[in-house]
């Protein structure tokens, strides 16, 4: 029991911590939020959760690896990621917000797959938040030798669950302030997030092409 009580805190804390950064996915679900609503915004968070928790596992398992591939693909990796997001920007700058619009009934359930595989891809081509997991789970030592297979399993559980409760909350506000826009408000809010998504993907494209 005391070691429940000792991984549990900080795995939540590290599934928040990892989420928590407002990069490009953050950027995403803020806009999906205002845009389509709650639940499809909640999927792609998810998918981005499940992207950090992979990242999580390989660092627990396999950290001399993946550290080395890594390192030794990181600008190829880089570059991807850029692509992949300066393609979401200018999706997100030409579309029509009025369109996005619908009611939950209204929303086919595929489309909350769609935006589960976009948070994914967007979170797991930036594997660079491999390092900020090292980091965390040094300060944190939420692995420690003597720990069984059922502790670990805990443990990831919890991170899986800080990032989830993250999520949630993050799409709870941004829901609560959705009535304060109109649908120009809406368009302006696309493009402003787009224009974020797409600095960041060219400052990335520029450096991996600028290291190459």
């Amino acid at each position: 029991m005391e070691q429940i009580l000792y991984i549990l805190p900080r795995g939540l804390a590290i599934g928040a911590l990892i989420s928590a950064p407002m990069g490009p996915i953050g950027m995403l679900v803020i806009q999906r939020t205002l845009s389509k609503g709650r639940l499809p915004a909640l999927f792609t968070g998810f998918g981005a959760a499940l992207s950090d928790l992979i990242y999580c596992l390989l660092t627990g398992f396999g950290l001399s690896f993946m550290t080395e591939f890594i390192e030794q693909q990181q600008l190829w990796l880089q570059l991807v990621g850029g692509v992949v997001l300066a393609i979401f920007g200018l999706y997100l700058f030409r579309k029509n917000p009025t369109r996005s619009l619908k009611t939950a009934e209204a929303t086919q359930a595929n489309s909350f797959w769609t935006d589960f595989a976009t948070g994914f891809l967007l979170t797991f081509t930036n594997p660079l938040i491999l390092f900020f997991i090292v980091g965390l789970f040094a300060r944190f030592c939420i692995i420690l030798p003597d720990y069984g297979i059922h502790h670990y399993i805990f443990a990831y559980i919890c991170i899986l669950g800080g990032a989830l409760m993250w999520w949630w909350c993050v799409t709870w506000v941004v829901n609560k302030l959705r009535k304060r826009f109109n649908v120009r408000s809406l368009r302006l809010v696309n493009r402003i997030i787009a224009c974020i998504l797409l600095a960041m993907a060219v400052i990335g494209i520029t450096m991996a092409i600028k290291d190459l």
